[in-house]
This record gives C-alpha cells, sequence and structure tokens, in this order.
C-alpha cells in the first residue's frame, strides 16, 4: 500500500479512495436490505389481505354459493399477482417489459394447451349459465353424484360409494347434464309383478295403503295405482307417487319393502324368476 502511494505520489496520481467505496458498499447493502425487509412486509401483508377477502367473499350468504366460490378463487389468484408485480416495482425494474414477457408466456401456454382453455371456457359458462350449483345431484358424462365444487378447469363430484370425481368444465358445459335437484318435487314409479290368478284389486288397495300411509309421500298431486300388463307369467301393478327431491331414497326403499311386506301376508303370491335347466346325457 506504501508502495502504490509511493509511487502514485512520484507520478502526480492520487491513490484510489477505498474508503469512499466502502461507504458506497455499505449504503447500497443498506438500502438493498430495506427494500427487502419493505417488500417483504409489504408480501405477508398484502396476501394476507387478499386471503381475507377471499374468505368474506366465500363466506357471503346473500349469493349463490357456486358465484361466491368461483369469484372468490378469482380475486385470490388475481390478487396476489398484482401484489408481486407492485413489490417487483419497488426493486426499480421496469414491470411493463415483465408483464410483456408475462403474456407472451400466456400466449405460448395457451396454444400448446387448447384442452385447458376449453375446460377454462365450460368453467365461465357454467358459472354464468347455471345448469347446476353446488350441493345438487347431477349426472353427467355417465358419473352420478353430489357436485362439491366448481372449479376453472374441472367440477368435483362426489358419488353416493363416496368416491370424488373431476369432469373437465369443456365436455360437461358440452354435454347433456340431468340435474336432480334443480326442481323441489320428484316422481318416484314402482312396479310390483304379482301372481296373475291372485285378486289383483285387493293388490292394488294394499299398495296405495302403503303408498298413502307415508307421511313423506305428497298427497298432491294425487296417488295414482294402476295395472300396467298383465301376462301369463305376472301381473304388473304401477305406482306413482311425488315427494320431496331430499326424501326420494328414503321414501323409494320404504315403500318397496312395506309394500312387499303387505302383498306376502296378504297370501298374493310374488311370482319369481324361474330357470329350467335340462341336462342330456350322451348315450
Amino acid at each position: 500500500m506504501k508502495f502504490l502511494c509511493k509511487i502514485g505520489n512520484a507520478d502526480g496520481v492520487s491513490a484510489p479512495d477505498f474508503s469512499a467505496f466502502s461507504e458506497r458498499i455499505i449504503d447500497f447493502v443498506i438500502e438493498l436490505g430495506l427494500k427487502v425487509v419493505f417488500a417483504v412486509v409489504l408480501l405477508l401483508i398484502g396476501f394476507r389481505l387478499v386471503n381475507l377477502i377471499s374468505r368474506r367473499i366465500n363466506r357471503s350468504k346473500k349469493h349463490d354459493k357456486t358465484i361466491t366460490r368461483s369469484l372468490a378463487y378469482a380475486v385470490r389468484i388475481g390478487g396476489k399477482i398484482l401484489v408481486c408485480l407492485s413489490l417487483i416495482g419497488i426493486f426499480g425494474l421496469d414491470t411493463g417489459g415483465i408483464t410483456a414477457f408475462i403474456a407472451s408466456i400466456g400466449v405460448s401456454i395457451g396454444l400448446a394447451v387448447n384442452g385447458t382453455l376449453s375446460n377454462l371456457a365450460g368453467g365461465v359458462i357454467i358459472v354464468v349459465t347455471r345448469p347446476f350449483k353446488i350441493d345438487d345431484y347431477i349426472e353427467a358424462q355417465s358419473v352420478s353424484g353430489t357436485v362439491e365444487d366448481i372449479r376453472m378447469v374441472c367440477t368435483r363430484v362426489r358419488t353416493p360409494d363416496n368416491k370424488v370425481v373431476y369432469i373437465p368444465n369443456g365436455a360437461l358445459a358440452n354435454g347433456n347434464i340431468i340435474n336432480y335437484s334443480e326442481k323441489s318435487e320428484r316422481r318416484i314409479d314402482f312396479v310390483f309383478p304379482v301372481d296373475p290368478a291372485c285378486d289383483y284389486e285387493l293388490a292394488m288397495r294394499l299398495v296405495r295403503g302403503v303408498c298413502v300411509a307415508d307421511e313423506k309421500i305428497l298427497q298432491t298431486p294425487e296417488v295414482l295405482v294402476t295395472v300396467l300388463e298383465n301376462s301369463e307369467k305376472y301381473l304388473k301393478i304401477l305406482a306413482r307417487v311425488w315427494v320431496k327431491s331430499e326424501n326420494y331414497w328414503d321414501v323409494y326403499y320404504r315403500i318397496i319393502a312395506n309394500a312387499r311386506h303387505a302383498l306376502e301376508d296378504s297370501g298374493i303370491q310374488i311370482p319369481r324368476e324361474r330357470f329350467d335347466v335340462v341336462v342330456k346325457r350322451e348315450e
């Protein structure tokens, strides 16, 4: 160091000021550290605020659950992206270039995943047209179950045996959908085969009595009991009743059991399938 200083003095050139350089480094590190701390604090506050708003929207009872969940999901994703872009500006980076870069990536990804975009469009169509909503029991794409969630690209359905099926929204929006929960009332058709030689009028009265006695069966429209088919093997009695949609399966299984017991207790035989097996012996 002394040697450099002497040479510098001899040539008339001043020695480098390392103290000023170190001060600049220290100031830069302090400034950068303050920006990082400030960015982290804003990131935590921003994400917490976005999550709070998303939860408030999701818990709203004034609007349909399907709309609130979809809106909450969009707010959560979009809000966090905006927070990250705002924090990038703190470090002096050009957010316009980053936005253009993200947009170009989005276009490239969109061209590569055309099916995903169709599912995204299907999700928007489902939310707007609302062929079903969360907690509805539907049948679509060979799947029957209760709708648990409608996401951006797929719909989650829980089957009666507690399996979870994710149906792509593109196929769901473009296919047939049977909504069993949209109407408050449903009709149940019962068919009871009996012996054709029995007193069919007695059998009809017994079936009607079982249906009328059930408190969960609606009396309006009126219970219909009639002969559906009469053949040599059996006589079919048809019973049509109306129930609240939520009572469908409870009434269905109970009426089948009660009507069967009533018919058997009255001596009316219920024909059973018979198979004749012929065994041939080879001589």
